[in-house]
């Protein structure tokens, strides 16, 4: 029976439903796959090439990795069959396998990888400045030097796709090569990408023996699948209970949260090397952000805002393994908010519904990415909260050129989650700041803080290393959540909903990290139904 309710599939796939091997068993309908992308994990603007960000975090599907995370998100092999590290935490050393071959029959070697990360790291499209260079010990075995002995390195070893060193140039993204379940057919820009199956993978044969990836926002996506043209779409949450015949809807859940960042300077009129102005009054004032973050109701803005798809978050990485339990607090209470704000000083004296203090009024301008819907509804509706404290919260939708030059000065909705404790790093180390970039933007300074992140980061024992993320967000005494130094107002991790075909099992999913991985286990993916033999 079709359903239009979010599910979450849990359903796994036997071997024996599985193509490789068995290709006469389906049909040639059944074996082609056409999804619409867009909103999320879409078109790439500078084309298929990971060392310009794609695949990053994501399945590269042309490109293979030296590792991959499985559905719970734990480190398995993929290219690498081994790996060391050095006493001192610098150098890395990784073995692969022999029997890999690029989609233009070359054999790949330990030297397209260190090409690989070699280029990535003088390149500004991925962020692997961690890596001093790479070398080639033998045609099987690859040598990373790291500048810093950061314990994270392993999960940049699993998101980079391997390039070929002899057939790589500035046209690569165009007309990609790699040596992944899949091979790249052709490009029509603003419209389609289509992939074939690669008959000389190394792994497990996909199902699908033709990808179509179509270009499209989710509203036209979901007309798309409701009249027939795709087999999946990524579709907005307000589609959550939509019902379509013969389609199902699938609501899979999310590490990618969503934060605001409060810039924690006055303003003096300091500006960045660029000239854009740093500090703001208002969010430099930490019963402010605490009281945000206390007195408004979460659940109410994911059940609003989001249409339910969504869970409360309250440090960004709540679900993680590395998130401090300890660290999470009881939201919307607007009398406890209120009593914080009243005594420091923040009143409405002139009785226009906005707090002030010292003259100065409880307000400021909240920028959002004006092509994000989810990031829109949020704002808006964490507005409508904010006025229940008396503080005029001014929603603005801006380019990210725009955003770019008002971050320092103006708090700014953002999306982040990932596997890699290292973005927990560069969003709260002190030193991690970086004008050029959104690293540690709103400027926080906490040498409490700093250690335990150092500690985290360069930390070979993962226990070690969990324990001190968590006591970085608290301690029992300071920290970068709410408790602490409430450095940010995080208020959801999103949920991504599709629709797709009913008969269209997608295994079970990987953990789906900001800008989503649909296809992340693709290999596991088949039909349930209409399997016909091809005469």
């Amino acid at each position: 029976m079709p359903t239009g309710e979010p599910v979450n599939p849990t359903s796994g796939v036997s071997d024996e439903s599985i193509s490789g091997g068995s290709d006469e068993l389906i049909s040639e309908d059944s074996a082609e796959l056409v999804a619409a992308v867009g909103t999320h994990g879409g078109e790439p603007e500078t084309g298929f090439n990971p060392i310009t960000g794609w695949g990053y975090n994501r399945e590269p599907l042309v490109q293979s990795t030296l590792f991959k995370k499985d559905s719970n998100g734990s480190l398995i092999h993929d290219l690498a069959t081994n790996y060391s590290v050095s006493d001192d935490g610098l150098t890395w050393t990784v073995n692969i396998r022999n029997d890999v071959k690029f989609h233009d029959g070359v054999p790949l070697t330990a030297r397209d990888v260190a090409f690989t990360f070699n280029t990535a790291a003088n390149s500004s499209g991925v962020d692997i400045s961690v890596l001093k260079n790479a070398v080639a010990l033998d045609n099987y075995t690859v040598e990373f030097k790291l500048n810093d002995p950061q314990a994270t390195f392993i999960h940049k070893l699993a998101v980079l796709g391997i390039v070929p060193e002899h057939a790589y140039d500035e046209t690569y993204g165009d007309n990609p090569i790699g040596s992944g379940p899949y091979r790249f057919v052709q490009w029509n820009k603003g419209q389609q990408a289509i992939f074939e199956a690669n008959p000389d993978y190394y792994g497990q044969k996909p199902y699908f023996k033709k990808l179509t990836l179509l270009f499209m926002q989710s509203d036209t996506a979901f007309a798309a699948a409701k009249s027939g043209q795709v087999d999946l779409a990524e579709i907005p949450s307000s589609y959550a209970n939509e019902k379509v015949d013969g389609m199902k809807i699938v609501s899979l859940n999310s590490i990618d949260a969503r934060g605001i960042t409060f810039p924690m300077q006055p303003d003096t009129g300091r500006k960045t090397e660029n000239g854009y102005s740093i500090g703001n009054n208002v969010t430099s004032d930490p019963v402010i952000r605490k009281a945000l973050n206390i007195g408004i109701d979460r659940q109410a803005l994911i059940n609003g805002a989001l249409n339910g798809q969504g869970e409360e978050e309250f440090t960004g990485v709540d679900k993680l393994p590395f998130g401090n339990k300890e660290a999470i607090f009881e939201d919307g209470n607007v009398d406890e908010a209120g009593k914080i704000l009243a005594d420091s000083g923040w009143k409405d004296t002139d009785g226009d519904g906005i707090l002030e203090k010292n003259g100065l009024k409880a307000e400021f301008t909240l920028l959002y990415p004006s092509n994000a819907q989810d990031r829109q509804a949020l704002a808006v509706a964490l507005s409508e909260e904010a006025r229940k404290l008396g503080i005029n919260i001014k929603v603005e939708g801006k380019s990210w050129d725009e955003i770019d030059t008002l971050a320092h000065s103006t708090p700014v909705i953002f999306g982040f989650g990932s596997l890699d404790p290292t973005d927990l790093y560069l969003k709260y180390y002190s030193k991690s700041y970086d004008p050029s970039s959104y690293n540690n933007v709103i400027m926080y300074n906490n040498s409490v803080v700093d250690n335990y992140l150092r500690t985290a980061i360069t930390s070979v024992d993962q226990d070690t290393a969990n324990k001190n993320w968590q006591l970085a967000a608290w301690d029992g005494t300071t920290g970068f959540s709410e408790k602490g130094d409430a450095t940010w107002l995080w208020l959801a991790s999103i949920d991504y909903l599709y629709i797709m075909d009913e008969d269209l099992d997608i295994g079970i999913p990987k953990i789906q990290p900001h800008g989503a991985d649909i296809f992340g286990n693709i290999l596991e993916w088949n039909r349930t139904a209409n399997k016909t033999a091809i005469q």
